[in-house]
């Protein structure tokens, strides 16, 4: 084996926890393997015999370059125009490659790759290094710019979003967690009976227009009506998980990690009384989306 060949096999025994970070910090596969691939061609430039320690050579070439590609990315991020969303979510286009989806299900959530997304660049890093990968403050400092001090503030600024803050009392959050958990669990099987059974009979669903099928209602009352378009659109709820939505529980849809709409409920004696489909680009920007624990 010549001293190519032996590097190459160093490179791919760290390559799957490369992958896995650079997919939390930038929340996209493709980008991910690029980011790692990049990384590769580095370590071709420089003399392995110089590096101590390869696995953190490579896991800081990685960050660093995740880190310039997400600031690139939100200073050119354009917004999304109303055909755009609508491609995305019609039938004839492809939401997401179902390994993807596999993939991403196994290792991270959608919903918790939506709320990294609102976090600034910096807060993203050190919250994806330290409390996903257990990375010292001492080693992440230096590829943010910051004091060991200051990057721990920014982890914590970042957990706290990642967390959210409820707006109601834990015993009301569980209560809507149930009801809304038993809603989507419903609409992913597109059981009619199991919908209309969290629904109340004077329910009320509305929808941005972004977020309606060509001939659709951007309005829907009564129960029956509402469960039957919930059933027929299963094939939505399957990219979709639970999340804190402005402090309150609701469903985010994120195929690839990526939000196209947000669920915001009313549940009142443990039914759905009413709830909003947002997907109009600037309401989804203006929401404070975390995690449930």
């Amino acid at each position: 084996m010549d001293e190519h060949e032996a590097l190459a096999e160093r490179f791919e025994a760290q390559r799957g926890l490369l992958r896995a970070v650079a997919h939390r910090m930038l929340g996209s596969l493709d980008e991910a393997d690029d980011a790692v691939q990049e990384a590769w061609l580095r370590l071709c430039r420089v003399d392995p015999d110089e590096l101590d320690n390869l696995a953190g050579w490579l896991r800081t070439v990685v960050t660093r370059i995740c880190l310039d590609m997400l600031r690139s990315r939100r200073s050119r991020r354009e917004e999304l125009r109303e055909q755009q969303v609508l491609d995305q979510v019609s039938d004839s286009a492809p939401e997401s490659r179902p390994e993807d989806e596999a993939l991403l299900a196994d290792s991270v959530s959608r919903a918790l790759l939506v709320v990294l997304d609102t976090l600034e660049p910096v807060e993203r890093i050190a919250f994806v290094l330290h409390d996903m990968f257990a990375v010292p403050f001492s080693e992440i400092a230096p590829l943010v710019e910051r004091t060991p001090v200051t990057t721990k503030k920014i982890a914590s600024r970042a957990r706290h979003k990642v967390r959210g803050t409820p707006v109601v009392p834990a015993a009301e959050l569980a209560r809507q967690r149930q009801v809304v958990s038993a809603f989507l669990t419903a609409a992913r099987a597109g059981d009619l009976t199991a919908i209309l059974a969290v629904l109340a009979p004077d329910v009320v669903r509305r929808a941005d227009p972004f977020a309606v099928p060509p001939g659709g209602l951007a309005e829907a009352r009564g129960a029956r009506t509402v469960a039957e378009g919930t059933a027929a659109l299963a094939h939505r709820s399957q990219l979709a998980e639970l999340a804190l939505v402005d402090g309150t529980v609701g469903v985010v849809v994120a195929p690839r990690g990526r939000l196209l709409f947000a669920l915001s409920f009313t549940v009142e004696d443990d039914r759905i009384t009413s709830y909003d489909v947002i997907a109009d680009p600037a309401r989804l920007r203006l929401l404070s989306l975390a995690v449930l624990d």
